[in-house]
């Protein structure tokens, strides 16, 4: 009888794919324990408090994905008013036309969201239709492309390639609002292959200057897409093989109808929640593209069976990614029922890398070790020691002394223990230990945030 279970030292290309993306199930060897909980945290969002873990093991792991994926509140979790509020709020925020109030915004989200599955993933559409609000300048089109990207962040992704093809921030960005038929603009036909659906090497630049003559008239008024009949090229175009067609959307349906696009974008979401340390063979993704197929492009459908997988719950995965700096400032304060000045986070994430609504470049973040190092790995330290000295931080509305306190943790040893079984991909090693328990003591006033401040100098923090 062939073993099931994946070993944490199993190379990649030695997993069989047949057993790596079968539904994981609980076992007396590998039980349904507090360590897998907080690590489907860590991937399907942005960690979790010790009360949602708890919850969060009382269901079977089933559940709790098919949860996420539905897009319900996570266990313990109420969701009330959460998006009527975040509604309003998103108007103050367009009423200022200020875009680091609409970045506070969404970071308010991200912290508060009952359901940061959505959220988590229109994170990784913003990185993957990478739109930059250094070159849209507008905060209305960016706050309509954040919209668009969270409706569609679970859904079917035809809708959400046909909907960014026409979202005016993207159009602003790759320049389609330039692109007539005299002379046709190539700048998004080319990233709606090479980076949105196909990957390099996978189309020719016939293709890319046929599908360009697609996308002519195609522009904005009073921001809103408007198809400019006058502007647009009517011909015939072929691309990759295909029959000839001659609209945009009629364009986008060839390139997604590629057998190369399921392969790319399942490509993408393995780097995005198992690992991006290791390169899967086609063979290996094989099951996750032709789950993406045969559900007629359904987001929810592949990425339930990754955050379901023998791969993710087994253990494999655990430590295997680097947090982003999102993933470590937003988890480290959910985990903490932190609050604090946003635009104060905004500032200091795009510091060490990560400034949401201004992604480098249409490329997107790189990811994985790009975010470490030397400037960042101390600027990522820096961070969570600035969130505690901060004098509008609170925790569960109070200082950090008095929650470590409230949960029961009268010092640093407590403290240390009770916080990596959430957040750490790794238990702390015995040195570690020692370290903390002959430095910090229950006579310093400070201790508790001292043992924190030394906990983010820990590099198996930056793991998820």
């Amino acid at each position: 009888m062939i073993s099931k279970q994946i070993p944490s030292t199993m190379r990649l290309d030695d997993i069989d794919p047949a057993i790596a993306w079968q539904a994981w199930e609980p076992s007396q060897e590998e039980p349904w324990d507090l360590r897998r909980a907080a690590l489907l945290h860590r991937r399907s969002g942005f960690a979790a408090t010790a009360e949602q873990l708890q919850a969060t093991m009382a269901l079977k792991p089933d559940e709790i994905v098919s949860k996420m994926v539905r897009g319900e509140p996570i266990p313990s979790f109420e969701a009330g008013s959460f998006e009527t509020d975040s509604a309003e709020l998103g108007k103050s925020v367009l009423a200022t036309s200020d875009m680091k109030q609409l970045a506070s915004w969404w970071l308010h989200r991200m912290l508060s969201t009952p359901t940061p599955l959505i959220e988590k993933m229109t994170l990784f559409w913003h990185g993957h239709f990478a739109t930059g609000a250094e070159k849209v300048l507008d905060v209305e089109l960016m706050h309509t492309q954040n919209r668009l990207l969270r409706e569609n962040a679970l859904g079917n992704f035809r809708n959400l390639a046909q909907g960014i093809a026409k979202d005016p921030a993207m159009l602003i960005y790759l320049d389609s609002v330039t692109n007539r038929k005299a002379h046709a603009n190539e700048n998004f036909a080319r990233e709606l292959m090479e980076l949105f659906c196909l990957g390099e090497g996978n189309y020719t630049e016939t293709d890319v200057q046929q599908l360009a003559k697609c996308f002519t008239g195609w522009e904005i008024r009073r921001k809103q897409f408007r198809f400019n009949l006058g502007q647009h090229d009517d011909s015939m175009k072929t691309i990759l093989g295909q029959p000839p067609i001659e609209s945009g959307e009629a364009a986008i349906d060839c390139v997604l109808a590629s057998p190369h696009m399921p392969k790319f974008i399942v490509r993408k979401l393995f780097r995005f929640f198992v690992t991006e340390d290791a390169e899967p063979t086609d063979a290996f993704l094989a099951p996750l593209a032709d789950r993406f197929a045969k559900t007629n492009y359904s987001i929810a459908s592949v990425v339930q069976m990754i955050l379901g997988s023998r791969l993710m719950l087994s253990g494999w995965s655990i430590g295997r990614k680097v947090r982003s700096p999102v993933e470590l400032a937003v988890g480290w304060m959910r985990t903490l029922k932190c609050s604090t000045n946003l635009g104060f986070l905004s500032d200091r994430l795009k510091t060490i890398g990560q400034a949401v609504l201004y992604p480098p470049n249409v490329k997107g973040w790189e990811g994985g070790r790009a975010w470490i190092n030397s400037s960042t790995l101390v600027g990522r330290a820096n961070l969570i020691y600035e969130l505690i000295q901060n004098e509008t931080t609170r925790f569960d509305r109070v200082k950090f002394q008095e929650f470590a306190t409230k949960n029961g943790v009268s010092d640093s040893t407590q403290l240390s223990n009770w916080f990596a079984k959430q957040f750490f991909a790794d238990e702390l090693n015995a040195a570690e230990k020692e370290n903390i328990a002959s430095s910090f003591t229950t006579s310093l006033d400070r201790w508790a945030s001292q043992t924190m401040i030394y906990l983010a100098s820990r590099p198996k923090i930056h793991l998820s």
